[in-house]
């Protein structure tokens, strides 16, 4: 055999084994993950179906909380402070947003901050609670959502939320000082790259870069890490991350927009940080945010807590929402 029919022969046999890996099916959800997947329940905005889980809890309050999450994971980032949330709150309430979780994942579509703040009024429109007071508390790309919401609600819009509080905590609300990380800007800006680099990424690759946003001390467990690539890869979800990745561009083109509402309403305002965040970086995101955001309170949580501030340190985000949450 020459030299060239052997490069053919393993060319042939490359070619059904990277058929199978690029339609490799997704992981089968694991007995937590399915435990929060049936305790929840869904809803229907614009013939697409919205997963959403909605507990009630203590009594004698009439207090909501509504969770907005981060990219690319799901509400399922709340489930370590799911439990004291409830003896606080009367109701608590998260969904998977669009092109997350167990959500459906269209494609093509055009995902947008602005569609997904809709899909908040929606829900809360679906529940009842229209015109309840809504305590907002996000994460990451669930900031960016919370600010289109405040804005609308600044502005009076027919069917926003009535805004009681609003918590953000390690998202990338200044564009200036907002770092993505490499496989984010390719995808946002490779269109003809994108699509290999979807099916190419795999569960070690999503691994190594969700892992590198979290501390050195506060690592997610297999088991989690496994349950994060589970929810990204169900309803083929990692296919639409170049379309949901749009999402950087927009903080930058509505900065003023988004900016703008945050520093100058005067709903109760405050920002849960870890600092040791490689995505806004410390001192330079805090330092501004403080610069501009005037009416806010700030809490930095201990140096080794990074991106996921929810997950990394529980007890210090509860305690620090819990002190916001009294004090007025």
């Amino acid at each position: 055999m020459t030299m060239k029919e052997w490069w053919l022969l393993v060319g042939l046999l490359c070619i059904p084994l990277l058929a199978v890996y690029l339609h490799m099916p997704p992981p089968q959800l694991s007995a937590a993950l399915l435990k929060w997947r049936n305790a929840g329940k869904s809803f229907t905005f614009r013939g697409r179906r919205i997963f959403y889980t909605d507990s009630h809890g203590a009594l004698g309050s009439s207090d909501v909380v509504l969770l907005l999450h981060g990219f690319p994971t799901s509400s399922y980032d709340w489930k370590k402070i799911w439990g004291p949330l409830t003896q606080r709150f009367n109701r608590v309430i998260a969904l998977d947003f669009l092109g997350f979780g167990f959500s459906d994942k269209p494609r093509p579509h055009r995902y947008s901050i602005f569609e997904q703040a809709s899909v908040v009024e929606a829900l809360v429109a679906h529940l009842g609670l229209a015109n309840q007071r809504i305590n907002l508390l996000s994460h990451d790309y669930g900031d960016t959502v919370a600010l289109e919401l405040l804005y609308r609600s600044e502005q009076n819009r027919t069917g926003h939320l009535n805004i009681n509080s609003l918590c953000l905590s390690n998202g990338g609300l200044f564009p200036e000082v907002h770092h993505p990380r490499l496989l984010q800007k390719l995808l946002k800006d490779s269109t003809f790259l994108a699509p290999v680099l979807m099916r190419l990424t795999n569960y070690m690759i999503f691994q190594k870069g969700i892992g590198e946003v979290f501390g050195p001390y506060t690592q997610p467990t297999d088991a989690e890490f496994w349950d994060m690539w589970t929810g990204l890869r169900y309803n083929d979800g990692n296919l639409v991350l170049d379309s949901v990745l749009q999402y950087i561009n927009q903080r930058l083109k509505h900065r003023e927009r988004w900016v703008g509402a945050l520093t100058s309403t005067m709903v109760p305002l405050h920002l849960i940080y870890g600092p040791l965040d490689p995505v806004n970086p410390h001192p330079h995101f805090v330092r501004l945010y403080q610069q501009l955001v005037h009416r806010s309170t700030v809490s930095v949580l201990d140096e080794h807590i990074s991106h996921y501030p929810q997950l990394e340190d529980p007890t210090g985000f509860l305690n620090a929402y819990f002190n916001f949450i009294h004090s007025f």
